[in-house]
């Protein structure tokens, strides 16, 4: 089981990891192109993919879940990276434009309730970019894998947990159509495998990636048994215009 943090940087650091981060990086960019003056939001273990968007974005936080533990990110700057129950995120209620989600909600117990914090700290017309495991596909299988542990979903579930939760569906895509083994010749051919296996066997790439946004029109109904809570309200600071945080190549 991915228990830690270090389990996830070892495998982005393994040969098919890269592959792997290659892959999706280029996928989330294309989603989202230009991010300037936005804040961003990576939410499980995005430090792979975040530094696409650190020296565009406004500002970067990568939150790590309490569960799987943290470490400074990024390496050569001021840390960015805040360990964090996901249920209560520490950070101001609209404040966000943009939240990835990654590595994140397969291994969550209360995946509504993270949701729905999530849906508390966008603003009106924020995105979120969801991957996810996919339930048909030869990933959710590789055990050696972080995609292989935890709850994979099918297409249809993981659009139905994300609509109930508010939640307007944007766009999707199925991508890592490598399969999942480490060998060379694998590794050295996987860009024919992401650009055939669409139109081959479209259902069996590895991950979903699911873009939604938050849609506010009117109040929304609170049920009558629903708890108050009571959180104190964080600050953003602002982050000194010297510190530089140079963006990795894909």
């Amino acid at each position: 089981m991915y228990h830690s943090i270090y389990d996830f940087k070892d495998f982005y650091n393994s040969p098919m990891g890269g592959v792997v981060k290659h892959v999706l990086r280029q996928k989330i960019r294309s989603y989202w192109d230009n991010v300037k003056g936005l804040r961003v939001v990576g939410i499980g273990y995005t430090q792979p993919y975040l530094d696409l968007f650190a020296g565009e974005a406004e500002r970067c936080i990568c939150i790590n879940p309490a569960e799987h533990g943290s470490y400074p990110w990024p390496e050569a700057a001021q840390n960015l990276s805040v360990l964090a129950e996901e249920t209560e995120l520490p950070i101001e209620t609209n404040s966000v434009d943009r939240v990835l989600l990654v590595h994140s909600l397969e291994f969550a117990e209360l995946p509504k309730s993270n949701l729905q914090e999530i849906f508390r700290i966008l603003k009106s017309n924020g995105r979120l970019i969801v991957l996810a495991p996919n339930r048909r596909g030869l990933w959710s299988r590789a055990e050696w894998a972080p995609f292989g542990h935890g709850t994979p979903y099918s297409g249809d579930q993981l659009r139905f947990l994300l609509r109930d939760n508010l939640f307007v569906y944007e766009r999707s895509c199925t991508a890592l159509y490598v399969p999942p083994f480490r060998w060379n010749i694998v590794r050295r051919s996987f860009e024919y495998f992401e650009a055939a296996m669409p139109y081959i066997l479209p259902r069996i790439g590895g991950l979903h990636i699911v873009e939604v946004s938050k849609q506010v029109y009117s109040g929304t109904a609170i049920a009558a048994d629903s708890k108050v809570i009571i959180r104190a309200r964080p600050v953003t600071a602002p982050i000194s215009t010297s510190v530089q945080v140079s963006r990795k190549s894909s």
